[in-house]
């Protein structure tokens, strides 16, 4: 069985909640996987999830941009902090395949995914299939997501709604544990999954950024956060998916 990461030490730095499943398929490999997560992810509703509990508009667009925020809106509708019945008439936009895929486990089809996992491609090509889009539109998201969606409706002038739903927050706990194995100097390659994994990151490491070993960013805007920090030799996948991230990987090393 061929092993193209056999002996290398893959750090993982993602939430420890979806941390298995990318530590699991690093081990399938043949790497190691060094599972330091510095990032928390919670459910936590802002004030406009109090005012979806009394509201009676019917959104014909919800726009979903992580799994987190699928498992969390939804985790809000199963506790009854909201009624579900606005629904019944929505069609649901994913960001990409796992977020299509988490919004099934809820027992919901997603409408629309772009060809890119991105919030600027999901604007692009949204607009695209669909230049009349039926409004209101939701945007259902976390406390560190990016204006992009927002920014190109409000430009459109098309009415929407946002909720924050989770909050991503960072594992200072974990800073000691991340310096201890920054300073062996025996990673083979470091994963970033978000934007967030990045800033996470750069504000606990201690080592010079020079010293560090390549990087795979799971898409171009994780890319881009890791190159304005000074981060080089950075890998990204054709597919912005762990799978993805695994496969670079695997070329790289071949």
């Amino acid at each position: 069985m061929v092993m193209p990461l056999k002996g290398k030490r893959i750090l993982i730095t993602r939430d420890e909640k979806q941390a298995k499943e990318f530590a699991d398929k690093v081990l399938q490999s043949g790497g190691t996987p060094v599972e330091i997560p510095l990032l928390q992810i919670s459910c936590k509703g802002d004030e406009a999830i109090k005012k979806l509990r009394q509201t009676r508009e019917t959104f014909r667009w919800l726009f979903f941009t992580s799994v987190n925020g699928v498992h969390c809106f939804f985790q809000f509708l199963g506790n009854g902090a909201i009624d579900n019945a606005f629904l019944a008439d929505s069609k649901f936009a994913a960001v990409g395949r796992k977020t299509a895929q988490a919004l099934e486990s809820h027992g919901y089809q997603a409408d629309f995914i772009p060809s890119t996992y991105s919030a600027e491609a999901m604007a692009n090509e949204f607009f695209a299939i669909y230049p009349c889009i039926e409004e209101p539109v939701l945007i259902i998201r976390g406390n560190r997501s990016r204006d992009v969606l927002p920014l190109w409706l409000d430009k459109q002038g098309i009415h929407f709604q946002m909720v924050e739903v989770y909050e991503t927050g960072y594992r200072f706990s974990e800073k000691d544990n991340l310096n201890a194995i920054l300073k062996q100097y025996d990673l083979d390659v470091m994963t970033f999954t978000s934007p967030s994994s990045v800033d996470a990151f750069m504000e606990m490491k201690e080592v010079p950024v020079k010293n560090l070993p390549p990087s795979v960013c799971i898409g171009t805007t994780t890319e881009a956060r890791a190159s304005a920090f000074g981060l080089t030799n950075l890998l990204v996948p054709n597919e912005f998916t762990i799978d993805g991230m695994l496969k670079r990987m695997e070329e790289y090393y071949e």
